[in-house]
């Protein structure tokens, strides 16, 4: 890299940006250019700076930075994002990066991985704190394990008649058989026939795993 990049700091804690500004700004290579306090502001400030590279907070009062990444990345020729935070829970790690973020580090981060992060996002390169790539990995594994049992589970649904579904649904949210031979004008004794019917097409043994399959698909 030889040219000097042009970085935008987006955190509702003053302290936090007059703190990095004294890290980052007398960094070589890098130029502040422009700070803001929440994510609303951000459109403005990437028209009035054009910034190569925005650190974002993720936790601000108005627009938070998941919502304001992903509306930045939705323009042209939008810049690097790299997601700084004291949070490192698996939701706002997934939410980050599939709003657009190339960068996922945590506030304690030392100053010269921040400052080499800033560098790679410059030159097209993704960066992950190690704490924060534990918990991406482990969203992502929970996240497509998720998309793998819903569609099992809409498969298995396949299997079922309407009314069949009618009752599964019922099952689902926790109703007895009475309770639903009333809710769909069955008798009790065709409720339990169908529930029967519909644990052996769904390979369920008992009404609890039944109620699992039926979530899992929604």
């Amino acid at each position: 890299m030889t040219d000097e990049l042009r970085l935008a700091l987006v955190d509702d804690d003053a302290l936090v940006r007059a703190g990095l500004t004294a890290m980052l700004d007398g960094a070589e290579g890098i130029r502040i250019v422009a700070q803001a306090g929440d994510g609303r502001e951000v459109p403005d400030l990437i028209s009035a700076h054009s910034p190569d590279v925005v650190l974002m907070d993720l936790k601000m009062p108005g627009v938070d930075g998941v919502t304001a990444t992903r509306r930045l990345r939705e323009q042209a020729n939008p810049p690097a994002v790299i997601v700084l935070t004291t949070y490192d829970e698996e939701a706002l790690v997934i939410q980050a990066v599939q709003a657009g973020a190339v960068g996922y580090l945590l506030k304690h981060t030392p100053p010269a991985q921040l400052i080499d992060a800033i560098k790679l996002a410059y030159d097209g390169t993704s960066s992950v704190s190690p704490e924060a790539a534990t918990h991406l990995v482990s969203a992502v594994v929970d996240q497509r394990e998720r998309t793998r049992r819903g569609a099992h589970a809409r498969t298995l649904l396949e299997r079922l008649t309407p009314r069949e579904r009618d009752v599964a649904q019922a099952v689902a949210a926790g109703n007895s058989n009475a309770a639903i031979g009333t809710a769909l004008a069955l008798s009790p004794a065709t409720v339990k026939s169908h529930v029967t019917v519909i644990m052996t097409k769904l390979e369920v043994d008992n009404r609890v795993q039944l109620a699992l399959v039926v979530q899992a698909a929604t």
